[in-house]
């Protein structure tokens, strides 16, 4: 069956990068739109426009037509992406130099903010009705605004000595969730779905999203550098208070390398150790699962499809995965 679901994502994550091809060539001045394509043709799973795609489809529409605004979600994931490096200061992002190390700070925003109006434009090249467009728009607008919420409070979290799980779930929820829930909820609005329907699609997305960011906390730690692409327990190192480390805090457990930037190898892999001994770990994929759990529930608004079953593949991959 899983391999039946990664056929499935795979064949819309190429109608995706067919259309990327189409909406957003190379051209003058050649340097902006590299720097743009960078982390576009650099890979990655596709999940969120695939997600718009079978939402569109397990609500009655169809996925050619709607592969535009499906690659304005890749573009704003993207978008987001670039700033996150430049905020982080990362080497790294996908096994390639970050965009900021290639073409500097400056060159890596302009990138970023092609990609944020480039998203727009793309969007309403749709093939569908004025007011469902409109209606896409508005969503993504607020999408975006909350993902800098989401980035806001997760830069506060920094100079704060402890976080609360609750502030964490909010940080997330805007960081990570709120761009899966428009992925979905878009795509049963761009296919005319009723309101009910859009608003579940929405919880959908939203939830297995966040149980997408509990899973990446896990990876973080537990999946090697060249499986992952990031340094194992980089997040550890630059001490990231995540669900992991909130309840470690939380059970008094004590973590010597967190926030200790120039730590050995081998003392990573001790404090991890020291982590899944604690049920730190594992209390944070419990979490994910309950996620998922709760988004797929909302998909008992749609009838059955090969589409709503694919969907419901994803939210268990999301959990499943290690990379």
């Amino acid at each position: 069956m899983r391999r039946m679901m990664e056929e499935e994502l795979e064949r819309r994550a190429a109608l995706v990068t067919a259309t990327i091809e189409k909406l957003l060539p190379v051209m003058h001045p050649r340097g902006l739109y590299e720097a743009s394509r960078h982390l576009v043709d650099s890979g990655g799973k596709r999940l969120r426009p695939s997600m718009l795609l079978l939402a569109a489809e397990a609500a009655g529409g169809e996925a050619l037509a709607l592969a535009p605004a499906a690659v304005s979600i890749e573009l704003v994931h993207n978008f987001t992406l670039i700033h996150d490096d430049i905020m982080d200061n990362a080497d790294v992002r996908r096994g390639r130099p970050a965009v900021h190390k290639i073409w500097g700070q400056s060159g890596a925003i302009l990138a970023g903010d092609t990609l944020y109006s480039k998203a727009f434009q793309v969007l309403g090249m749709t093939a569908a009705s004025p007011e469902r467009i409109l209606g896409a728009m508005n969503m993504l607008s607020r999408t975006c605004t909350a993902i800098c919420e989401g980035q806001w409070l997760d830069m506060e979290f920094e100079s704060k000595d402890r976080v609360t799980e609750n502030e964490y779930m909010e940080m997330i929820e805007k960081k990570t969730g709120v761009l899966y829930g428009a992925s979905a909820g878009m795509g049963a609005l761009l296919a005319g779905a009723p309101p009910e329907v859009v608003r579940a699609l929405d919880e959908f997305g939203r939830l297995t999203g966040m149980g997408f960011q509990l899973q990446d906390d896990v990876i973080d730690l537990l999946t090697p550098e060249e499986v992952s692409g990031k340094k194992q327990g980089g997040d550890l190192i630059e001490g990231k208070k995540t669900l992991i480390m909130i309840h470690a805090f939380a059970n008094d457990i004590v973590v010597p390398v967190f926030s200790k930037k120039d730590a050995s190898a081998e003392e990573i892999f001790r404090s991890i150790s020291i982590l899944e001994g604690s049920g730190s770990i594992e209390y944070a994929r419990s979490r994910a699962e309950e996620m998922v759990v709760q988004g797929k529930r909302a998909l008992d608004v749609l009838p059955p499809s090969p589409a709503k079953e694919t969907l419901l593949e994803l939210a268990d991959y999301m959990i499943r995965r290690r990379y």
